[in-house]
């Protein structure tokens, strides 16, 4: 019996502390916009493509070959 002055007070104090977190939460607008963070996971924004420099050209080039009967 002695614990049930102590636990009903502490579960009092719990449930307003929640209480308050939740409406605080509320006011800031932390439950807007739920969709974002989730697609923000799933779908990396694009990388720019590199621009591709003149010896960056060069150097994968294939000379056509040359034919024997010239």
């Amino acid at each position: 019996m002695d614990s049930f002055f102590l636990l009903v007070p502490a579960a009092i104090l719990f449930t307003a502390l929640a209480c308050a977190i939740f409406i605080w939460a509320v006011k800031h607008d932390q439950f807007e916009d739920l969709e974002r963070q989730g697609h923000n996971i799933l779908f990396d924004d694009e990388e720019p493509k590199q621009e591709e420099t003149d010896a960056c050209k060069s150097q994968y080039r294939l000379e056509p070959e040359e034919k024997e009967g010239k």
